[in-house]
């Protein structure tokens, strides 16, 4: 599954996704609106689903994990409320640009305009973050260090569909956030074989059985529902071709 997720196509379709604007992202006749569009996806993940009235005191204490991090905007986003930030993805290459743009600022790629034919296009981390902050590592969602100590924050976007065991990852969570921290999620729950063995799903399968009843009923033991939002995406692959998704965002308090 790794090698999905190591080509320079899809390092620029990410790339494009988390700190591309408007001009960037969309064709002019793309039936969008632009509340989709003008912010980026990861940003608006953070800014959506983070309460910031129930952070804890002081704000030099506050820590924040994001699993799944891929090129690091949503991990900048969280940047803004927390003091540390630990950020990671399976993708090393993914990976490698985070750390790029958190120490430079900014990642010169390119986005696909037709067959072969790209145009150029600079990643650029918004001013006013603190990247010093942010710190970037290749890790296994399924298979996170032991001993981790507990965040404020933990955010997995648009993560558990891709995971060859949600559960693995899921069953971590009760550890991985304080009591009265918050769980940030945001899923499409788009189930694919050649992610996620069918037998793996948590929905997708059984009419009675739908994936955000099945999340839920694996985090509302240890987690209070907070948050239920939808948060529409878009994925641009070429000039005139578009992938548009919808994920379902929750955030829970840990109780």
């Amino acid at each position: 599954m790794a090698s999905l997720y190591e080509s320079p196509k899809l390092l620029g379709e990410y790339l494009l996704l988390h700190y591309g604007g408007e001009r960037e992202l969309c064709h002019p006749a793309l039936p969008v609106p632009s509340s989709v569009t003008s912010t980026p996806f990861p940003v608006r993940c953070v800014q959506e689903l983070l309460d910031p009235a129930l952070l804890p005191s002081p704000p030099s204490e506050i820590t924040a994990l994001e699993v799944g991090c891929a090129v690091g905007a949503s991990a900048f986003e969280l940047a803004r409320h927390c003091h540390r930030v630990e950020a990671s993805d399976y993708s090393e290459s993914f990976i490698a640009a985070a750390r790029r743009l958190q120490s430079q600022g900014h990642h010169s790629a390119s986005r696909l305009l037709e067959g072969i034919i790209t145009a150029p296009f600079e990643a650029i981390v918004a001013p006013g973050i603190d990247r010093t902050r942010v710190s970037f590592s290749v890790q296994d969602a399924t298979n996170l260090p032991e001993g981790m100590v507990p965040f404020d924050v933990v955010l997995a976007a648009n993560l558990i569909c891709r995971l060859p065991s949600p559960d693995a990852f899921l069953s971590r969570l009760t550890g991985l956030v304080k009591p009265g921290g918050q769980l940030l999620v945001t899923t499409p729950f788009t189930w694919l074989e050649e992610y996620t063995p069918r037998n793996r799903w948590i929905g997708g399968i059984d009419q009675d059985r739908r994936s955000e009843e099945e999340l839920s009923r694996r985090l509302s033991g240890e987690f209070r529902l907070h948050r239920h939002i939808d948060l529409p995406f878009l994925i641009r692959e070429h000039e005139r071709k578009y992938q548009l998704g919808i994920a379902l965002g929750t955030s829970w308090i840990r109780r």
